[in-house]
């Protein structure tokens, strides 16, 4: 992949804000190319509801990079949805469509037409009302690329939190958390860290499960007889990673983390990051074999049509992923 291909984007769910952050991007003039997966009619209906006055160009599925957007202007790769799009109110019957620009994009990235991937969000509970399973786009990117472990991290300015864990029930969490888990994640992140962030010697601070990392094993000992053992089997090699801290002074700046912080699940971490950098933050996908990133909130439906969407996160996802793309 290269920084001077286009980044292609998908829309996300049509009933939310996804179209509108798009067509909100038509007239950025400092961020890289990139095309848009969706359907053009959407998008037009859509631009004709909240007042933006933009040029909607088709572009044909094998030729992506074929030219560059100009002033006014998105270019859309064409995957027109079988059942009418209502501001809202998501429809099963559209899930099929969006889980196949999806794949499109993604292959696209794998052969190198794309330098990344950069995605709207999707309502999850839809898709599975659709019948296909779909827990989230990092679970259903590494199965269309064929990785193992996929690793979630979310980067709002310095601060990046990686999930040990991504979408899973609160009570399935400590059976997930073992020491082959930790230590694929663990790799992961340093090795994306040096290879996507371009960090040298990467620092991770790694937080606890329990309550003051287990008081010693009075409050669980998940991380006595799980979490520290394998911080200390990569310290041994010389690799800087520390813990487990507290999760309630892990993220401070008395813990001295520097590159990122790895939380054990998903409500642990993200809330921090979110109330740190909400509207700006960027979902990033680690140990992929192309660069993903993505916003850090939902399909908004409640305010969708209404054009007062923020694309601040958009842009720093797309921005983010040409970043990253430049790195390889």
């Amino acid at each position: 992949m290269s920084a001077s291909k286009p980044l292609v984007l998908t829309a996300g769910e049509p009933a939310g804000i996804g179209p509108e952050l798009c067509l909100q991007l038509a007239n950025a003039t400092d961020i890289p190319d990139f095309v848009v997966i969706s359907d053009p009619a959407v998008l037009r209906v859509r631009a004709d509801l909240i007042g933006v006055d933009v040029t909607i160009s088709e572009v044909a599925p094998d030729m992506p990079g074929g030219r560059r957007r100009q002033d006014n202007e998105l270019l859309v790769v064409p995957f027109r949805f079988p059942a009418a799009v209502e501001c809202g109110r998501p429809d099963p019957a559209n899930a099929g469509t969006l889980l196949d620009g999806l794949r499109y994009a993604v292959q696209g990235a794998i052969d190198g037409r794309f330098g990344g991937v950069v995605t709207a969000p999707l309502h999850k509970g839809v898709i599975n009302d659709a019948g296909f399973p779909f827990t989230g786009h990092t679970e259903f990117l590494a199965d269309v690329c064929g990785s193992a472990l996929p690793v979630m991290l979310l980067a709002a300015g310095d601060l990046r939190i990686a999930l040990a864990t991504t979408h899973l029930p609160l009570k399935d969490v400590p059976a997930a958390i073992t020491r082959e888990r930790l230590q694929a994640v663990i790799q992961v992140l340093l090795d994306d860290l040096r290879r996507r962030f371009g960090i040298s010697d990467p620092e991770v601070v790694v937080c606890g499960l329990n309550p003051h990392a287990g008081e010693g094993g009075h409050l669980g000992h998940e991380d006595d007889d799980i979490i520290a053992p394998v911080i200390a089997e990569f310290a041994g090699r010389g690799e800087k990673v520390r813990g487990p801290l507290p999760a309630d002074t892990a993220f401070t700046r008395a813990s001295g983390h520097k590159d990122a912080v790895l939380a054990m699940y998903h409500d642990q971490g993200l809330p921090v990051l979110k109330y740190v950098g909400f509207g700006e933050a960027v979902n990033i996908t680690l140990g992929l074999p192309i660069v993903r990133t993505s916003v850090d909130h939902g399909t908004a439906l409640d305010i969708a049509g209404q054009g007062s969407a923020d694309p601040g996160s958009l842009i720093a996802a797309i921005r983010t992923a040409a970043a990253m793309a430049g790195q390889q």
